[in-house]
């Protein structure tokens, strides 16, 4: 029900370079529009668990995404002042093909984007939409320096500060969370393992990763705080005040910051999800739809979900009921997943050092009798499959 039907996308980010070629897989004829110049490397790193890699299966992307990324084996929990292990959940005890991948997200952009082109997508960079006006039948997009154009359908994947979720939503105020993180590259010093590393301490934690076949490491460090900072992963910061933060953290995890140069930093807010996903002939996914807290490094990944099931719905039930379905479909799940998220938010902090104790040792015994069961406990969203169900 696609075949020759034009959808014009807001957004060259993973939910809507995914969407575009999603959609095209199914014969929409599709344009996207991306404000930057370029689709160019942006970011840091990301991971994709296993829910993802079976949108990017579906999609015809395994292999590549395979190739490009690092196939985490484990999560290590760490005592971060003493660096003594807590628990190690091993990845290599999942299904066969249930992968976690850790990409450089300009990685994993490139491959989006390379699939929406070779599926015959019209990207157009330089494209800043600065209004919309959405109709019944078709949506006004009004474009910096252009003519407006009349979209027969829009998808709006133009992430948190969304044109498109205002045009269908009231505005909420979000909540600041008295977090604050900051994210930094640094250069892989010999064989890296394949496994992400979380440090908890009081009241902080730091996650590190390998990307990029080891070359590079990802690091995420978050405090909790009182002082109020602006949204947005991109408000430099200077890396002493990320090492006097954990000062007191073990000599791996502190010379591993000794090797920042250059460090963002970005508040942790949480926002509601969307009341309404679409009107007319108009949709929102990922962020535009429910920005999440990063503690359950789902927030790509539901944009890849809302991708395909957005592309299903739309094919099987036209533009017209097709909206409606999409959002009923994804609506509740990501609620779930975007309180899960924020219920995790400081399950790393304990400030107390009898609850630490009583808490690290809980997670030791897991480790050591009940590891499935640790791993199991998330089922429910990483071995959830959008394109099966």
């Amino acid at each position: 029900m696609l075949k020759g039907q034009e959808i014009t996308v807001l957004g060259g980010g993973i939910g809507g370079l995914a969407a575009a070629a999603a959609l095209a897989m199914r014969g929409a004829k599709v344009t996207v529009l991306e404000q930057a110049p370029a689709i160019r490397e942006v970011g840091a790193g990301l991971q994709i668990s296993p829910n993802g890699v079976a949108v990017l299966d579906a999609m015809g992307l395994g292999a590549t995404a395979r190739a490009r990324s690092v196939a985490s084996k484990a999560v290590v929990l760490k005592d971060g002042v003493s660096g003594r292990d807590v628990i190690r959940l091993d990845f290599e005890k999942l299904k066969p093909g249930r992968e976690f991948l850790m990409f450089h997200r300009a990685d994993l952009i490139d491959i989006l984007a390379e699939a929406a082109r070779a599926q015959g997508v019209t990207i157009e960079t330089g494209a800043k939409v600065t209004r919309v006006d959405v109709g019944q039948n078709s949506t006004l997009v009004e474009i910096e320096g252009q003519p407006t154009r009349e979209a027969h359908f829009v998808v709006g994947a133009e992430g948190l500060h969304s044109l498109m979720y205002r045009a269908l939503n009231v505005p909420r105020d979000p909540v600041f969370t008295g977090q604050v993180a900051w994210r930094a590259l640094v250069p892989a010093e010999g064989d890296e393992a394949a496994e992400a590393t979380i440090w908890m301490g009081p009241g902080r934690h730091m996650v590190s990763y390998p990307l990029r076949g080891g070359q590079i490491l990802n690091i995420v460090a978050v405090q909790e705080r009182s002082g109020w900072v602006a949204e947005g992963w991109n408000h430099d910061d200077d890396p002493a005040n990320l090492r006097k933060a954990f000062a007191m953290y073990a000599p791996e995890a502190r010379a591993l910051l000794e090797r920042v140069e250059t460090v963002n930093l970005w508040g942790l807010f949480r926002h509601p999800v969307a009341e309404q996903w679409h009107k007319g002939n108009s949709v929102i996914l990922g962020d535009a739809a429910h920005p999440t807290l990063p503690f359950m490094a789902q927030g790509a990944v539901m944009a890849l979900e809302d991708a395909w099931v957005l592309a299903e719905c739309l094919s099987v039930s036209g533009i017209e009921e097709g909206p409606a379905l999409y959002q009923a479909r994804r609506r509740h799940r990501v609620i779930n997943v975007v309180e899960a998220a924020n219920r995790n938010a400081s399950n790393y902090h304990y400030a107390s050092p009898a609850l630490k104790f009583v808490g690290h040792n809980a997670l030791r015994l897991a480790g050591r009798f009940a590891s499935a069961r640790v791993l199991g406990r998330f089922d429910w969203v990483y071995e959830h499959d959008v394109t099966r169900a």
